[in-house]
């Protein structure tokens, strides 16, 4: 007779202290390895977010591990479109304290909204990805899961979450990021470079210019916990990867835009890393799209 397996923890309780100073006001989201809270700070005398190992998953130290290093990364750097980190905390139980983002994911905005954005958000979010992916270059390290719900967007101002399968360019495992926003050199596995990043800032541009992704993905779109599921990535044999297999259609096939910023966008999905375009590149010509006076971050 097979034995069942324990049944997991529920999310902590409103009220419960965690560690001291802070206080759950409400569970906002339980992924493939996280629960993230809404929670008051005493300290800062303000909302925060925490995030915690989800009781199901404390056994595997790594995710721990993981999670800490995402929070170090985060509280030490300084960046407008990045999200902020305040402190981690590894005992009792490791957790990341982040700051509260008003506004919306950009996968929730896609699928809200009646209309497609105007061509000039889309170019201006893309400035915006940009200027991230620049300063998280220039620290030697690629973000690797660029897609719509790691972007949280408030009033035109875009913030780039989630450090936890970033590390530096080199070699990495098949299949470290999200399913169906992996760059062709991810879902195959082998050397990375800023080129991952560039592939991740078109297909998200994509995404949310058109209402869709560019290829009919097997697998979720957005499946929760994927990309911190192990550092050895999660392609197995049997993954099917369209990105693989077939080049992205031309945005113009999905949506009249600007030639220029439909060609920027264009440019990124290309299947062989190095006839994309460089991030500087890609930033000047989205910015060569927006109203005069507007300049690249680091064209």
């Amino acid at each position: 007779m097979t034995a069942l397996a324990p049944e997991e923890a529920p999310p902590l309780a409103p009220g419960t202290r965690p560690v001291r100073g802070y206080e759950v006001l409400t569970h906002l989201t339980r992924t493939g390895w996280l629960d993230v809270y809404d929670a008051w700070s005493a300290e800062r005398d303000c909302r925060c977010v925490i995030k915690m190992v989800r009781p199901g998953r404390r056994d595997q130290r790594r995710l721990g591990e993981r999670l800490l290093r995402e929070g170090r990364l985060l509280r030490d750097f300084t960046h407008p479109h990045l999200v902020r980190a305040y402190e981690t905390v590894a005992s009792p139980e490791p957790l990341v304290v982040l700051e509260t983002l008003t506004g919306e994911t950009l996968s929730h905005l896609v699928h809200r909204l009646r209309r497609r954005p105007a061509a000039a958000d889309v170019a201006l979010l893309g400035t915006q990805l940009c200027s991230a992916a620049h300063y998280l270059h220039g620290r030697g390290l690629l973000h690797l899961d660029l897609k719509p719900s790691n972007v949280v967007v408030d009033r035109g101002h875009a913030k780039v979450l989630d450090l936890s399968v970033a590390r530096p360019p080199g070699p990495a495992p098949a299949g470290l990021g999200t399913c169906c926003y992996l760059s062709p050199e991810q879902a195959r596995g082998g050397p990375l470079t800023a080129a991952a990043d560039v592939w991740g800032i078109g297909i998200t541009l994509f995404e949310v210019a058109c209402g869709d992704l560019p290829f009919e993905c097997g697998g979720s779109e957005d499946e929760p916990g994927t990309a911190a599921e192990a550092d050895e990535g999660t392609g197995g044999p049997d993954d099917w990867y369209p990105q693989l297999e077939q080049n992205a259609p031309p945005l113009a096939s999905r949506r009249r835009l600007p030639l220029l910023l439909a060609g920027a966008v264009d440019a990124c999905l290309r299947a062989d890393p190095a006839a994309r375009p460089t991030v500087g590149e890609l930033a000047a010509a989205l910015a060569a799209t927006l109203p005069g006076g507007y300049r690249a971050p680091h064209a």
